[in-house]
């Protein structure tokens, strides 16, 4: 039975290039310099997507798009145009395992490779109310699914999530007589895992170990409730870090993590950051 990507093959669908019998395909020379490439594809590339949204059931977004494959020694070049024509065809679908699983193999049988890998990246939106006044705004996360499938045909899914935060430093509240300098922060969270896991659950335990959340809408309540919060909550970048991995040692769904903070410093022209990779066991 043919799949809808089977009109990437121009030797069973000649009718799409009726011409192509007397043009030139540089990309199917051979290539002397017995040199491997290891990704070679299309990146940047805009197209509607649907991802599943906890409250909501689906959501609607435009993601950014890399798409990569892997180029044997022998050959000249890959087909980029087939990176466009497989996504078109199958269109802006809801972005889950079973789908990112169904492109990766779509890109190794419709390109002749070994290896496969597809980066997605894309707003998210969230309504949040803000802790006093209730008043509801819409916060933006950036979000990204990255999947890989090897020459054995495994395939790797890790889910990503970018957080704003707000920090306050324990050094500067400990020192100082009146007051402590805060900042705005991002945490990176990455994820490999057992069973789905949504997005807003890796964006909630992301700001519950933060000093606080960060809102898109606080009248002067929430401004002082925020600015309470933070102070009677301090965090380093490596509290931060600390705190996410905990929470994610604890949860038996969870395979495999990258978490990393980076506070943009309000009395610093640099950064603070800190990083963590963890891998377990079961």
């Amino acid at each position: 039975m043919n799949t809808p990507c089977d009109a990437l093959n121009l030797d069973k669908n000649p009718q799409f290039l009726p011409n192509a019998t007397f043009m030139k395909d540089v990309q199917n020379q051979r290539d002397d310099r017995n040199i491997p490439i290891d990704k070679v594809g299309v990146k940047n590339l805009r197209y509607p997507i649907i991802v599943l949204d906890r409250k909501n059931s689906r959501q609607h977004t435009v993601a950014s798009i890399n798409m990569y494959v892997n180029l044997p020694h022998s050959d000249k070049g890959t087909h980029m145009s087939r990176f466009v024509e497989l996504l078109h065809l199958f269109g802006p679908e809801e972005v889950s395992l079973k789908g990112i699983t169904g492109v990766l193999k779509e890109m190794k049988a419709h390109l002749n490779a070994a290896s496969a890998h597809i980066e997605v990246t894309f707003p998210y939106f969230i309504e949040k109310r803000a802790p006093v006044s209730g008043l509801p705004g819409l916060m933006d996360y950036t979000c990204r699914i990255i999947g890989a499938s090897d020459p054995q045909d495994r395939i790797d899914i890790i889910s990503e999530v970018i957080v704003p935060i707000s920090s306050v430093c324990p050094c500067s509240k400990e020192i100082s007589d009146m007051g402590a300098h805060n900042q705005r922060g991002e945490v990176r969270l990455r994820t490999r895992f057992k069973k789905f896991i949504w997005l807003e659950d890796m964006i909630e335990l992301v700001e519950s170990c933060s000093s606080c959340e960060v809102y898109s809408v606080l009248k002067r309540v929430d401004e002082k409730f925020v600015t309470e919060k933070g102070f009677d909550n301090p965090k380093f970048v490596e509290d931060v870090v600390r705190d996410v991995s905990q929470k994610l040692n604890d949860d038996t769904n969870i395979t495999w993590f990258s978490v990393s903070a980076e506070h943009f410093e309000s009395i610093h022209n640099h950064s603070a950051y800190a990083h963590i990779t963890m891998g377990k066991n079961g």
